[in-house]
């Protein structure tokens, strides 16, 4: 597989129940790397009444396809100096309506090995760094057009920070040059997603826009 000889082929293994056989196959998809799809079925999805067996089949085989795209976007890429976020308001009068506060606001501040620069921060952009629990010492990336956070690795300026580390980090060099910069970015999708997105209003365009439940 590997080797790139397996098109036009297949693997079949036959085994009673408990046997290995799903295991197996799941250990195959993973060391073949993350973006490679995996897709499971029952026997139930087939025949069910839903959609025809021809169309379960081949609904199940474009969502084991992968295919890549890729993008060239602007983005910022550096070290996380410093990430300064304010309390939300307590004063009334900068209260929304029903009494809700106002979204939080904050600063990022980012360097390469010439240059440091302060950003401001919104609310979505504050919930995004949350959610990728992005601290000070990791390298990140933000996308212009979408605002999407990728951290890349913690700064092995920092390694040496903590005497015990998850054997999962990453190290990566403070990067060089500008903060902004234009990168080649790659998407993995199946043919199955590719579907669901011409399917919805923005067609092919929402793949990059950021804002679908399947990508």
């Amino acid at each position: 597989i590997k080797d790139g000889k397996i098109a036009g082929r297949c693997v079949l293994l036959a085994g009673g129940p408990g046997t290995g056989k799903t295991a197996i196959a799941m250990g195959m998809a993973q060391s073949l790397g993350p973006e490679t799809p995996f897709t499971m079925i029952a026997g139930s999805e087939i025949f069910s009444l839903e959609m025809s067996r021809t169309e379960a089949l081949t609904q199940a085989f474009r969502r084991s396809i992968g295919v890549r795209i890729k993008e060239e976007t602007e983005m910022i890429e550096g070290e996380v100096v410093e990430i300064n976020i304010d309390r939300p308001t307590a004063n009334p009068a900068q209260q929304g309506r029903g009494g809700a506060t106002g979204g939080r606001t904050g600063q990022l501040v980012l360097k390469t090995s010439d240059m440091e620069s302060t950003f401001d921060l919104g609310q979505k952009m504050i919930e995004s760094l949350q959610k990728e629990k992005v601290t000070v010492g990791d390298v990140i990336t933000i996308d212009k057009a979408t605002g999407r956070i990728s951290k890349l690795g913690r700064s092995f300026i920092h390694s040496k920070d903590f005497d015990a580390m998850s054997t999962n980090t990453r190290f990566v060099q403070t990067p060089e040059g500008e903060l902004s910069k234009r990168k080649e970015v790659v998407h993995t999708v199946t043919l199955h997603e590719i579907d669901v997105i011409n399917s919805r209003q923005q067609g092919f365009l929402a793949l990059f826009a950021g804002d679908t439940g399947e990508i």
